[in-house]
């Protein structure tokens, strides 16, 4: 599958690690320019390219990019994408890095405002673990222990998908609802870190309480 991934941080290394060793034709982009990925593409095999360019002929793309830079994104960034493109937002509100956002702070999850600036649907997926773990705790199906990891969208086959990639790089995939569910597995949430199991984790969902903790509002 031809995936573009737009980050190059901690998850967005975590997971152009993982596509790669899997098989999948990966394109990784940031803001500093493909110069600077010089490593990570000589690691992995994953073309730097253009932020621009990251999108084009992608099935898959994945925004992981502070929340606070998505509207900063080049307009037009998925214009040449694959028909069907499926969005992966991994993203997380913090105000302190992001600045006041109204929209969030009034209530709309993370990543429905994504989708909103985006002009296009997202999943949100792999914005609870943290990215080593993403990058080494991947085991196969049955495993004692496998982590389960949420995955919330509105397009059943754009998340079928995603359930599919987060089964792929070795984690049980749980399907959490639509997007405006996905303030479940924010940040300040019980399973946000948590690295639970599938028996788990529905559990620590439902716990979750769509009140922000104070240090994610101000």
């Amino acid at each position: 599958m031809k995936i573009g991934i737009i980050g190059a941080g901690n998850i967005g290394g975590a997971l152009t690690r993982g596509l790669t060793a899997l098989g999948h034709d990966v394109s990784v982009a940031n803001s500093r320019g493909p110069e600077t990925l010089a490593d990570l593409a000589a690691e992995t095999g994953a073309r730097p390219v253009p932020l621009a360019e990251a999108a084009i002929g992608a099935e898959v793309v994945v925004v992981t990019i502070p929340e606070g830079k998505v509207p900063f994104l080049p307009k037009g960034l998925l214009d040449e994408a694959a028909d069907g493109v499926v969005v992966i937002d991994t993203g997380n509100y913090y105000p302190q890095r992001d600045g006041s956002v109204a929209e969030i702070l009034g209530g709309v999850t993370e990543s429905r405002w994504v989708s909103n600036q985006l002009g296009h649907p997202v999943v949100k997926a792999f914005n609870g673990i943290q990215a080593l773990h993403l990058r080494d705790r991947g085991v196969p199906a049955g495993t004692e222990g496998r982590i389960a990891l949420p995955v919330a969208g509105d397009d059943v086959a754009a998340k079928a998908k995603v359930l599919a990639l987060v089964e792929e790089l070795g984690f049980d995939a749980y399907d959490a609802g639509g997007v405006d569910e996905s303030w479940r597995q924010q940040p300040g949430t019980p399973s946000y870190g948590a690295d639970a199991s599938l028996e788990t984790l529905p559990k620590l969902l439902a716990e979750a309480s769509p009140n922000r903790r104070s240090e994610f509002t101000a």
